[in-house]
Formats: C-alpha cells, structure tokens, sequence
C-alpha cells in the first residue's frame, strides 16, 4: 500500500510536468502505478463500492458436519447448499474450518526449562553415512548429553535395539560415574510402551533398568524435538567437526576416535557463546548428581543354543567352540562385549565378542589347536569363486554384473552353478556360451546350461580320445588281479526297498 501522502506528491510531480517513467524510476514502484494514481488523482479512496455482507454460518453446524463427513470438506460444502441452503464459497469454508481448529491440531508451545546443575540428561540416536575403509555405511549414532555441564558420550551402531540401548546407558553411566534423575527422551519404542509425552508410559523393562542407575526416562511431545536440543545441536557438531578430515578402517576405529573426540577434545573445549568448558563444570555439577552404584550388574541376553556335532555354538553371526566331547544344551549369556557359556550353572567358556565386522567366523579358545571339523550351519562365502569368474573376460564380469543386480537373487547359488559351469567346459566354449547369454540378457542358470549344450552340438565338438595301454592284459599286476575271487555282494539282497527309504 502506498501512502497518501507519496500519492499527493506523485500526482503533484505529474502537474508539475515530470515523465512518469521519471517519477517510477525516483520512487521505486512501477509505470503502471504511477498511471493509477494519476488517474486518481492522487486520492487513494477506491471509487466507492457496495459490499455485500458476510455469510455467518452457525460454528456448530460446520463441526457437526465435519464430524459426520469424517473431515472431508467438499462433503461438508456439499451438505451445506443441499440440507441448510447456506451458499458459501469454499474457500472461505475452509478458512472457517481452519480457525475452528478442525483442520489440524495446533501445536501448544514447548516447554522452557532452565539448566539447572544435576537436572536432566539426554539420549536420541540419529543416522548417519559414514564411509568405513572404501565402503558407505548407515550407522546409528548414540550420544548422551549432560544438559548442564554439557558433557557427551558417543558411539556409533550398525543397529539400535533395546539391548544395545541399555548396553550404551551401562557404558556411558559406568565412565562419567554419575547421572542425573531424570533422563529426557523422544517417543521411542525402546523405552516407551504407550501414550507420547508427559503421559507416556515407560515400559516395566526399562523402568526396572533405570531405577538401577537411579534414573528414569521421560519422554518429551511429539514435534518438540527441541526439548533436548542438546542432543540435536551434538549431531549438528558431529557433521562440522567430527567427521570432516577423519577417516576410519573399521567401525570399532570409528568407535574409538569417536570416545575420544566426546569425552577427550571437547570437554576442554569452551562453549562458543558462554564460554563455559564442559570438564571444569562436569565437577562442579557432580554435586548435584548422583553417583552410580559401586557395582551394577552389566545388561544380558539370555540364549539357549544346542551344541551341533562338531562342539559349536552360534551366536550373533558368528560360531563358539564348546570344550568337551558331549552334545548337549547350553545357556549363553550374551554381554555388550563378551559371552559366557554354562551348562548347570558352571561356567564351559568364556570368549570376547569380535568386531562388529566380523561374521561368520570359527572362534575357539586362545592358545588350544583349532578343532578340526566346521560348523555345521557356517554359510559359505562365494568370494573366491567370482573373483575367479570375474578375472576370465570382460564379457564374464559384464555378465556377472547383470546377473547379480537387484535384489532377490539367490547370489551364492548362482555364482557356485556358474562356476561349476566354468570348471565342466573348455574355456572357448563356456567364453561363446556366456557371450551369447548376455546378449539376450538370459541370467537363470537352466537357460545358461542349455545353450552351452547347444554351442556344443552346433561346434561338432568331439571327446577326445583316451590313450589305453594295449598290453594291459599282459601286466603282472592285472594277472594277480584276475586269478583273485569275486567280491561276495550276496549280503546286500536282504536289504528291501522300504529298509533302504528307512
């Protein structure tokens, strides 16, 4: 809107002889602006008009009919002009709805809390892509955050389960050696068993478990992430400080620079807008807080695993070798980084849990031969056998390529029957074969078998002849071997049909 004013003085510019391209140009509006305003002659009264009343529409009757429509709103404007004979347009319809409320919740304000020393703490997780060695991975990343002293703990986690969450608690709790009373969280399932915000119930499992530290978990409402900002503000810090310039050769690498970057650098590192540094407040605040119990028992799974034919246990991916020579049952308790293995509550083994990298390994005791035999349900890896394949042509790594795309191929199945392929024909053949397979983009197996069986038939291969020993008769050993009785096989004919099924 323009004031009066500067229309006056427009339209006394334009008496005055003064271009209206000059006068937009000095006043920084348009031509066709100026063009109005003179042709108004610089009054800004509108020619006078007759406005029509507003359309009252009882309030009631829009939330009734809004509830009966289930909140469809063309519904509800069409019930208005057939039921009550009320014209309104819709979009004025919808703006009524909108101010009532119906539409969507308003969200209330969030809460402000002072930071008080020994108040509160805080845990969320967020994902990240990290890149480990010359892979991309998505981890989990878990911090704790002391609202206060603005302390962390940090470690990084392929997944977060409630197992991993109350072994993360234990580690972090067990290192700083204090914890505040009140631990805030969002709506997670891991710790929440129904309602959101401050009537969120916690589920008894976790409740148990904080009560152990001397702590409970609170959960903040849905959309006020901002509650604990100082979780937010962290993974801000780990995208502009953390990991710019590092580079990390395994996760349990990542996980070790990343405790001492939360718990080393940045505690004596002074807080930009107070200044305050993280360690010299964490004493301070330790007062306020409560020291965790002397001794606490660290967080378990309990498993029960059977004892296969070659003395192994699977747990996590990975096999354990059970001492002795029985098969039996056996409990496993499973900690954050090393299991126990019992049988009638005595301790069998012992072993550390390996990297989170390593899967599908054989592990026995330290300083004992390897058992001889493997597991009986390790997997087995098909690494080898494509290198070789892929390490034949181009066109062999071309089709390995497309075969393997996607997902729901049964990989290790494939890449083994090829190969077996590989090892059955002569290299021409199986090189024609599969070149003509990726010309027409054929990748089941059957069909793969098929068409080497008709590059042979059409090439006129022949079986190569085998060299015989025409005087094999004549050996000695063949003599001896002749004069020999027959091998008495009689024994086998009182074996049926159904007692060999059996």
């Amino acid at each position: 809107m323009i004031e009066p004013d500067k229309r006056k003085a427009i339209y006394y510019l334009h008496n005055e002889g003064m271009s209206a391209r000059k006068i937009a140009r000095d006043f920084g509006i348009s031509r066709n602006t100026v063009k109005a305003i003179i042709a108004q002659e610089g009054d800004p009264k509108s020619p006078d008009t007759v406005r029509k009343d507003a359309i009252k529409v009882d309030e009631e009757l829009i939330k009734k009919l809004y509830v009966r429509c289930n909140g469809w709103m063309e519904r509800v404007h069409e019930l208005l002009l057939e039921e009550e004979g009320v014209e309104i347009a819709y979009s004025t319809l919808t703006r009524k709805i909108r101010e009532l409320g119906l539409r969507r919740v308003v969200k209330p304000r969030c809460d402000r809390v002072a930071d008080e020393p020994g108040a509160e703490m805080q845990h969320d997780t967020s994902p990240f892509d990290v890149l480990i060695g010359d892979n991309k991975l998505r981890l989990q990343a878990s911090v704790l955050y002391y609202r206060y002293s603005k302390i962390r703990y940090l470690k990084f986690y392929r997944s977060f389960k409630r197992f991993d969450m109350k072994c993360f608690f234990h580690e972090a709790l067990c290192y700083w050696q204090y914890c505040a009373p009140v631990c805030i969280i969002d709506n997670t399932n891991l710790a929440r068993l129904r309602g959101t915000g401050k009537q969120a119930i916690i589920t008894p499992e976790m409740e148990q478990f904080g009560k152990r530290y001397g702590f409970e978990f609170n959960c903040h409402a849905i959309g006020h992430a901002n509650r604990k900002a100082g979780n937010e503000r962290s993974f801000y810090t780990l995208e502009s400080n953390f990991f710019p310039g590092r580079h990390f050769i395994s996760i349990d690498d990542l996980n070790q620079q990343a405790l001492d970057w939360a718990t080393q650098k940045m505690t004596l590192r002074p807080m930009s807008k107070t200044g305050l540094i993280p360690a010299q407040a964490f004493d301070y605040e330790k007062t306020y807080l409560k020291p965790i119990p002397s001794f606490v028992t660290p967080p378990y799974l309990f498993l029960k695993r059977d004892i296969d034919q070659y003395g192994y246990v699977a747990v996590d991916g990975n096999f354990y070798w059970v001492p002795g020579k029985g098969r039996y049952e056996v409990i496993v308790l499973q900690y954050g980084d090393h299991i126990k293995i019992y049988r009638a509550r005595k301790l069998l083994q012992q072993y550390e849990l390996p990297g989170s990298d390593v899967k599908n390994e054989c592990i026995s005791p330290p300083g004992q031969p390897e058992p001889v035999h493997q597991p009986k349900y390790r997997k087995k890896p098909t690494q080898q056998e494509e290198k070789k394949l892929r390490e034949i042509s181009e066109a062999v790594n071309a089709y390995l390529n497309l075969s393997l795309q996607g997902t729901g191929k049964a990989k290790h199945t494939f890449i083994r029957s090829l190969f077996r392929l590989y090892q059955k024909l002569a290299l021409p053949v199986f090189l024609d074969t599969i070149q003509r397979a990726l010309k027409y983009r054929i990748t089941d197996i059957s069909s793969v078998e098929r068409i080497a069986l008709l590059q042979l038939v059409n090439s006129g291969y022949d079986m190569p002849t085998v060299d015989s020993d025409l005087q094999l008769q004549e050996n000695q050993a063949y003599l001896e071997g002749a004069l020999t009785d027959e091998v008495d096989l009689s024994i086998y004919d009182q074996y049926t049909g159904d007692e060999h099924d059996e």
